[in-house]
């Protein structure tokens, strides 16, 4: 059911293997192994766009977790109606959680058919998938550090016996080389997943148990498997790991999650920087001066009266002093000692009340 996808596969292999041929022996294993890891550049250059969605998708992610924490206190226990909820955010932001999965499953058939094609193949076996008798026998005898690509650390059956019989090759070498391989890619997948786990940013509840899970989970069960996968389908899962850790690294350094230190240096690096001397004036130009505040030009002036230590003012050029002070018999007429206060008469007020005015006047608390 699935022979189109081992045939296209084999197919890449072959495209690859024969570029490299043309300055390498084509039986080497070094010309087998550079098929394998231009196997994974095809690949992963034809899934980047898929990876640039799953980017997208975990920002916009990012972006919702402040509504989603409110939705999540607004229903409580409720959780069908925080389902449904959620569903509507995310149709309405265009949010799609299925997004940071994408570049993930189209690899795990890949990884499956490299699997099946390595698996298969032995010397002295008839073509298949598109490959020749002379370049399946090729495939299955070149050798990496004296270990057959297509061997792996426990083999049985007839396969089994077709490796160790060709000259030079014995169970050591492959166990050295296959168990390097998978420490090698327990590490890689373990500091991918560190690395998604940087590019998601912080996450909580059952989206950090997940991530948890994957950390230490998903290094573990490929030791334990990779016992059984052939050394070709550990360098797949080696240089993969590494395409994945350049990519992840130059996503990081150009799209850093919102809210780590990283963003936070890089817009305050985008920020326009304002030079101090462009806001002076130039030669030869007014500076232009702030207004004064509004209380200083709203202030009501001070009184003309200032009580006893106030000095009276001066009386205006041709007054007469009973203009400035008032005479004895208008203070005596009105009950008050004469020079009542020295108190400055309002304009235009006519009679002894006008003249000698309030003797508190000047003394009011101004509020």
């Amino acid at each position: 059911m699935l022979d189109w996808l081992y045939t296209a596969i084999a197919w890449v292999m072959k495209q690859w293997h024969a570029l490299f041929s043309t300055f390498l022996d084509p039986a080497s294993g070094i010309a087998w192994a550079l098929s394998i890891v231009f196997l994974v550049v095809t690949i992963r250059v034809l899934l980047f766009r898929l990876f640039v969605k799953q980017v997208k998708s975990q920002r916009a992610m990012q972006e919702i977790q402040p509504e989603i924490q409110k939705l999540r206190k607004q229903y409580g226990s409720d959780k069908q109606g925080f389902s449904q909820a959620m569903m509507a955010l995310n149709k309405e932001r265009g949010v799609n959680p299925l997004a940071g999965c994408l570049p993930i499953l189209p690899q795990i058939p890949i990884f499956l058919a490299l699997f099946h094609v390595l698996r298969r193949i032995a010397p002295g076996k008839d073509g298949l998938y598109s490959w020749d008798d002379t370049l399946t026998d090729q495939a299955a005898s070149a050798q990496l550090f004296g270990a057959p690509i297509s061997s792996s650390f426990n083999m049985v059956g007839e396969k089994e016996r077709l490796i160790l019989g060709l000259p030079g090759v014995d169970y050591t070498n492959i166990r050295i080389v296959a168990f390097l391989l998978i420490v090698i890619m327990c590490f890689t997948t373990f500091f991918t997943q560190k690395q998604i786990m940087k590019r998601s940013g912080p996450v909580e509840g059952q989206a950090a148990m997940v991530q948890k899970l994957l950390l230490y989970g998903m290094p573990l069960s490929l030791f334990v498997s990779g016992f059984f996968f052939p050394i070709g389908v550990l360098l797949y899962w080696f240089t993969n790991n590494l395409w994945t850790l350049g990519q992840q690294f130059y996503i990081l350094k150009k799209l850093p999650p919102p809210g780590s230190p990283a963003a936070l240096a890089k817009a305050a690096a985008d920020k326009p920087q304002i030079d101090p001397k462009a806001l002076a004036p130039k030669p030869g130009a007014k500076p232009v001066r702030p207004k004064s505040g509004s209380r200083g030009a709203t202030a009501a002036p001070a009184s003309t009266v200032d009580g006893d230590a106030a000095t009276p003012d001066a009386p205006p050029a041709g007054a007469t002093p009973a203009q400035g002070h008032g005479s004895t018999d208008g203070g005596s007429a009105n009950g008050r000692p004469p020079g009542g206060g020295g108190a400055r008469p309002r304009t235009g007020s006519s009679g002894n009340r006008s003249s000698a005015g309030p003797a508190n006047r000047g003394k009011r608390k101004r509020r």
